[in-house]
């Protein structure tokens, strides 16, 4: 990332009310506007981030920019699909005084990049004389909908996939497909190994219980790394059934997430439900190590036509077992495969190929939205 840009900018960054943004990522989401400040900075942008107390890249972000953590009373109840008693009731008022912020400084912030999910900076995007920037990273949420079909002037949408944009576009709102990107100098080439991994947000639409089932039947260890984002459902679901060869290693930095992936015969892919992108599959195979996964949402537009990927039916655990055997007993020569593996998903997910879009875009958004200046798709 040491590219700088044309015409560098000051970019408000507005992160998701749940996690704060740093290492160990509390998911991909997280993960993805981490590296998005980084890179932006890298090339020059002065990047203010607006997220939870607790994040990087805080240091001289006004105060109004560091939004109220989510603390769960009892962390047994703690979950990624609600928030915990009374937070909304503290977030929302912190995230509308950041809004105020940005449009009370409008002269000096030239555009706001929006990751946000929930519809309060969409349905403020009128009024802040800055334009903005969405990404949808999700299926589309209801709210999340109708703050983006009544924003006036209509904001400019970024979806993290085709098939994200078309579930979008059903309801009304068109968006510009910009794929999530990875940072190749932190998803090193590794060796391999001859156990499987699987590597995500522990809830239970990631599957990860059908990972442990699949993993049984190849007789290959198993390791699972990620934060537990549903309480009740790991308790229930996951601990009775680690030990002999299943081990839960808790959340791990990237570095030791890309290690312990880069070092593994095959990653385990479990996602039910429709995934809007599958950034785990690019990760995996940056560092040769081959996916098997369940073909769901955007799962197959990261796969694309990758030999080491195999796609099976949602939810069918023998088909998985079956294809995370061949891909890690695939024989020839594994280090030739790994690079090609890892070249091909560099070629496609690189955060450098990735930056100059996102700057052509921004500067799109910075010269010709302005409020009243007409909107595009």
């Amino acid at each position: 990332m040491s590219a700088r840009a044309a015409r560098p900018r000051t970019i408000a960054v507005i992160a998701p009310l749940r996690h704060p943004i740093r290492e160990p990522h509390a998911g991909g989401l997280e993960a993805m506007v981490w590296d998005r400040v980084r890179m932006l900075r890298a090339r020059g942008h002065r990047v203010l981030l607006c997220a939870v107390e607790g994040s990087q890249f805080q240091e001289d972000v006004p105060a109004e920019f560091r939004l109220p953590a989510a603390v769960w009373p009892d962390e047994m109840d703690a979950t990624d699909s609600t928030y915990p008693p009374g937070h909304l009731d503290r977030a929302l008022p912190a995230l509308e005084a950041a809004l105020d912020f940005i449009r009370w400084n409008a002269d000096t912030i030239d555009l706001v990049d929006n990751h946000s999910l929930h519809p309060q900076p969409l349905a403020r995007a009128d009024q802040l004389g800055v334009p903005m920037v969405t990404t949808l990273h999700t299926p589309p949420l209801p709210a999340l909908v109708e703050a983006a079909r009544a924003a006036v002037p209509p904001g400019r949408f970024l979806a993290v996939s085709a098939y994200t944009a078309a579930d979008w576009r059903r309801h009304g709102v068109d968006a510009l497909v910009m794929p999530n990107a990875i940072d190749s100098s932190r998803w090193r080439l590794g060796p391999g190994g001859e156990g499987l991994v699987w590597f995500g947000r522990i809830v239970p639409e990631k599957g990860v219980h059908l990972a442990v089932q699949a993993a049984r039947l190849t007789g290959r260890t198993l390791r699972i790394a990620g934060r537990v984002g549903d309480a009740p459902y790991f308790q229930k679901h996951i601990r009775p059934f680690l030990g002999d060869g299943v081990e839960y290693l808790g959340p791990l930095s990237q570095p030791e997430l890309a290690q312990l992936v880069g070092g593994s015969a095959c990653a385990l892919v479990t996602p039910l439900w429709e995934e809007p992108f599958g950034l785990v599959v690019a990760e995996a195979l940056a560092t040769g190590t081959p996916v098997a996964a369940f073909d769901t949402g955007g799962i197959g537009e990261v796969a694309g036509t990758a030999p080491a990927v195999r796609l099976v039916p949602m939810g069918d655990v023998e088909a998985l077992a079956s294809a995370a055997g061949h891909l890690a007993n695939a024989g020839g020569d594994e280090q030739q495969r790994r690079r090609r593996t890892r070249a091909a998903a560099i070629a496609r997910f690189s955060l450098d190929h990735r930056a100059a879009e996102l700057e052509t875009v921004f500067d799109l958004s910075a010269t010709h939205a302005r409020p009243g200046a007409g909107a595009w798709v």
